[in-house]
């Protein structure tokens, strides 16, 4: 068995990955760590496991009993821990933070998309896990970038759940601002840009057009909607091949020739992706959850590919539907 911790356990993606995790066949959840609830059952923050687990929230960090640890913490705290904390040099670490996602010399966190760099997650010790909005866009524009057809501006709208701000409440997450309302936020300036154009580049060095992205908050709990429009010569059956081809070997990015739907992912590990030609212009629609796909689904995904298990294990999970 795998033995695996968590390091900050309340919010929402820890929720989902001590979810995932307990039901892992190959995996043993030994602690997760939050300060602030330590002698809490997880339960008693985390409703949904109830009947699933007795657990508690604990303070301590015991890495001689864990063969990977995750961190479930806020954008920084990562890197602070890691610079003030003697981590075992042999400890594998998924971060779920932004913190490592821009690859560099001066760190050892490989970016984990494994649509993208799977043969390099098998041989990392330390992963940065994707954001949410960035694998949703990634995914429906990797095929093109690796056919170097990345060669006009790109225009994307995706609309998110309320679950992508957190589980602290703020003004703009709160039910009854959320509820029967929708806002733009963050209008071509998202921070996730920065690592999409870092994998379209890997794969087509010379991209170096506009992504003009538009994140907007939805009036629902999960899923991300993205619809991404661009220039393209072929036809609607290249395009679909195009993709077809790329993700022949991706078990959980689905081309489908359906106008899809959120209810097809949310719960799910799926990305579903969707082409349409409209004159000069093909459009793709994205879908994944965002606390699945973008995030604690694809740490588990990456779990799998670096101990060298079936890449599907623990994810076979059906979509919501009704």
């Amino acid at each position: 068995m795998i033995k695996a911790g968590i390091i900050g356990g309340a919010g929402y993606t820890a929720g989902e990955l001590i979810r995932l995790l307990i039901n892992h066949p190959q995996v043993e959840l030994v602690f997760v760590n939050s300060t602030s609830n330590a002698g809490n059952k997880l339960t008693d923050v985390h409703g949904g496991l109830l009947g699933e687990t007795d657990m508690k929230f604990t303070d301590q960090l015991p890495y001689n009993e864990i063969d990977v640890l995750f961190f479930c913490t806020a954008h920084g705290d990562t890197k602070k821990f890691l610079d003030t904390n003697k981590v075992p040099e042999n400890l594998k670490i998924i971060d779920l933070s932004t913190d490592y996602r821009k690859e560099s010399a001066e760190h050892e966190f490989v970016y984990g998309l494994p649509e993208l760099n799977k043969e390099r997650i098998k041989q990392a010790k330390r992963i940065a896990n994707p954001g949410c909005f960035a694998t949703a866009i990634q995914l429906a524009l990797l095929p093109l970038a690796n056919a170097q057809l990345l060669n006009t501006e790109v225009h994307v709208n995706a609309i998110t759940g309320s679950t992508g701000a957190g589980v602290k409440p703020s003004a703009t997450s709160h039910f009854s601002w959320r509820e029967n309302n929708i806002s733009v936020y963050k209008a071509f300036e998202h921070q996730h840009l920065g690592e999409i154009r870092q994998s379209l580049t890997q794969l087509q060095n010379n991209f170096t057009e506009d992504i003009n992205f538009i994140p907007v908050r939805g009036n629902f709990t999960r899923g991300i909607f993205a619809s991404i429009y661009l220039n393209f010569e072929g036809s609607e059956e290249d395009a679909r091949k195009l993709y077809e081809d790329f993700y022949k070997d991706s078990p959980f990015v689905i081309v489908t020739d359906k106008n899809p739907d959120l209810k097809q992912v949310v719960n799910t590990n799926k990305c579903v992706l969707y082409v349409e030609k409209h004159g000069n212009k093909l459009l793709i629609l994205s879908c994944i959850d965002n606390l699945v796909k973008g995030a604690s689904g694809q740490a588990l995904h990456n779990l799998n590919l670096i101990f060298g298990l079936d890449e599907t294990q623990g994810l076979k999970l059906k979509a919501t539907g009704f």
